[in-house]
């Protein structure tokens, strides 16, 4: 069975405090878009893994971008493991992923491969499990997995998890996405936040403003210490603006950096060759 794990961005993202869990709080308006992962899972026929191997009940080989971590701590090996604990009668499987989303750029790769691996796991072998108890599995992969269940635009709260629908539609919109290579890390990024400590948010409000004015109302509060840290990373946000973006932000904690633009703009194939970086270019938002 084959799925295709898609990726998100960030419009707007407010750290509101700190919690007692060492987890932070936060606002943000998720956002799908159709830059795509390959995952395909097989039942396993005969063991192909020697008998030392870490997961001697699932058996993952990649292609596409290289995942440097270890195959522990892969999510969709995690996601196996997860649903084993509580489904012994899962079988043995082999699974193939193709990476073509960036990692550790902001855009939720990882965690839609591990959302997509329960869900993928759940249909193919039967196991019965309710939209609610797939979330649950997926906040324990991590915080923004829940949403790639839900795949909506949504205004998420706590740690990510809470997620409201909102009316947001931005097909009719061009997307240039710009992936420096550099790897942002999530711990440090958080550690270099001062939360805001707000009550109060505009996200759900000014999500529904024009565009043209959500320059000043939807800001991602980790720009600040990763442009302090790498200012070619505001150079590149700074570009998309000078050539016409409607709005344009870093992406989570980054590295990535997205443009929204008119759907009809002639210039963003010559803008994609003159950027020196991995680029992604979405004439609509969905599949």
């Amino acid at each position: 069975m084959l799925t295709f794990p898609n990726c998100k961005i960030n419009l707007g993202l407010n750290i509101v405090r700190k919690r007692s869990d060492g987890y932070h709080d936060l606002e943000t308006i998720f956002y799908p878009l159709a830059i795509k992962d390959a995952l395909e899972v097989v039942k396993s026929t005969t063991d192909h893994r020697p008998p030392t191997a870490v997961n001697k009940d699932v058996q993952l080989t990649t292609t596409g971008l290289t995942i440097n971590s270890e195959e522990q701590d892969n999510l969709c090996i995690k996601a196996y493991h997860l649903l084993k604990k509580d489904f012994p009668q899962l079988p043995s499987v082999r699974m193939h992923l193709h990476k073509a989303i960036p990692m550790g750029a902001g855009l939720g790769g990882g965690s839609s491969d591990g959302a997509f691996t329960l869900q993928l796991l759940n249909r193919k072998f039967n196991l019965g499990i309710s939209k609610e108890q797939l979330a649950t599995y997926a906040l324990q992969l991590g915080s923004d997995c829940p949403f790639f269940l839900h795949n909506k635009p949504c205004f998420a709260t706590g740690r990510g998890e809470t997620l409201e629908d909102i009316a947001l539609d931005l097909s009719h919109y061009s997307f240039l996405l710009v992936n420096p290579g550099i790897h942002i890390n999530t711990s440090w990024a958080f550690s270099n936040i001062i939360p805001r400590d707000t009550k109060v948010s505009r996200l759900k409000e000014a999500i529904q403003e024009p565009i043209s004015g959500w320059k000043n109302d939807l800001v991602n509060d980790f720009e600040k210490p990763v442009f302090d840290l790498y200012p070619e990373i505001k150079t590149i946000r700074d570009t998309l603006y000078d050539n016409g973006a409607l709005y344009a932000s870093m992406s989570g904690s980054g590295s990535t950096v997205f443009g929204i633009f008119p759907y009809l703009a002639q210039n963003l194939a010559a803008l994609q060759l003159q950027l020196p970086y991995n680029t992604f270019l979405i004439k609509t938002s969905t599949s």
